[in-house]
């Protein structure tokens, strides 16, 4: 089976994708993003269950009925001229369609198969429901977010789905390839979002162990507890990020904002007066002036940007940190290689464009892949 011609470190690595929803396409974007073919699998008939859903860049698409014999022995002939495959669904679904890690490594011993969940494989949670809420709750991510004498404040669904899912999953799937090149086999890589999302935070675990991080939510150095690393409301009713740790930092910050007699920071019996100092001065200024004027200082002033905002900013423009794809902006592929760099990624296609294509290329031949398509098993 020919694998396409493509751009990135990851160039000539095949993937199946049983395809599913957020973190297990997030990863396998990744994945793709850096130059491995994935073939996403999805059911006949199935539609985008996200209009315009930019994690399905950078694949092509076979629509298969895995419900069926036939279509399960189709992707275990996919598995036989892969190099992985990952899916997300619960505990126990890939074994009862035929195609779980037992059926694929007896095909494909060399196969690193990916398995994407919130609990894990196992334990008391492993077959019940949840999502990126559930998860960082109880890997302790979500319980030290937000604002001193409020409630936790989940960051939107970052640091469970992608961050400490499908990130994970990603790496946990090279991980698992470059040990294959010493021991010759395959192997299930069990990528849960608690397991993630608790991973995150083991600075946090430090600074706690080291009594650094001894408040409640909110009243610690990094979490806006500290008047120099917080979030201000400028002039025109936008924000400003600041986060001025260092004293050499610091002095830049006070000079931009013009607060040279504030209280001295190393009191923090001054926090509240300096608090109420900085907030004030922000609030004479717009935010975008805040940023031009801290623009070539150490100030660690920066402008909160929305997502529209930040694809175009100078900054991300002279990067290219976004790039177009189709007419729409997307995050660039990261990170970046100077010999193998990634291309820009294609737009993501309806489900099934590539059944034809794949499966003529696995040696289908075109009586068969009518007679499949006659019968269902195929879209």
């Amino acid at each position: 089976m020919t694998t396409p011609s493509g751009t990135g470190p990851l160039a000539g690595l095949r993937v199946v994708e049983l395809a599913g929803l957020a973190p297990a396409p997030f990863g396998c974007m990744v994945l793709a993003d850096l130059g491995a073919d994935v073939i996403q699998v999805h059911k006949p008939g199935s539609v985008q269950t996200i209009p315009g859903d930019f994690l399905g860049r950078g694949r092509r698409s076979i629509a298969i009925d895995t419900r069926k014999p036939e279509g399960a022995e189709l992707v275990l002939g996919l598995v036989e001229r892969s190099d992985v495959l990952i899916e997300g669904f619960r505990p126990g679904v890939t074994e009862r369609l035929g195609i779980g890690p037992a059926q694929c490594l007896a095909r494909n011993p060399r196969l690193v198969y990916g398995r994407m969940t919130g609990w894990g494989q196992d334990g008391p949670l492993a077959d019940r429901a949840g999502h990126d809420i559930n998860y960082i709750a109880v890997a302790g991510a979500l319980e030290p977010l937000g604002q001193a004498g409020g409630p936790p404040s989940f960051p939107i669904n970052l640091l469970g789905d992608f961050g400490g899912g499908g990130l994970l999953l990603a790496l946990g799937v090279l991980a698992a390839l470059y040990e294959r090149e010493r021991s010759g086999r395959g192997q299930v890589v069990d990528a849960a979002m608690v397991d993630g999302a608790a991973l995150l935070t083991t600075f946090l675990h430090g600074m706690r162990s080291a009594g650094m991080w001894s408040g409640g939510r909110g009243e610690n150095m990094l979490d806006g507890g500290v008047p120099f690393y917080d979030v201000y409301e400028a002039a025109d009713g936008k924000y400003v990020a600041i986060g001025a740790l260092e004293e050499k930092f610091y002095a830049d910050l006070v000079r931009v904002l013009g607060l040279e007699d504030a209280p001295s920071r190393n009191d923090p019996a001054n926090w509240p007066e300096l608090r109420e100092r900085i907030a004030a001065a922000v609030k004479t200024r717009p935010r975008d002036e805040w940023a031009d004027l801290a623009r070539d200082t150490d100030a660690c002033l920066a402008p909160v940007l929305t997502p529209a905002e930040a694809a175009r900013h100078p900054y991300n423009e002279a990067r290219s940190t976004f790039v177009d794809v189709s007419g729409s902006r997307h995050p660039a592929p990261a990170p970046r290689f100077d010999r193998t760099p990634a291309a820009v990624p294609t737009a993501p296609v309806p489900a099934g464009t590539n059944t034809g294509e794949v499966l003529a290329d696995m040696g289908v031949a075109d009586a068969r892949i009518m007679e499949l398509r006659r019968s269902g098993v195929i879209g």
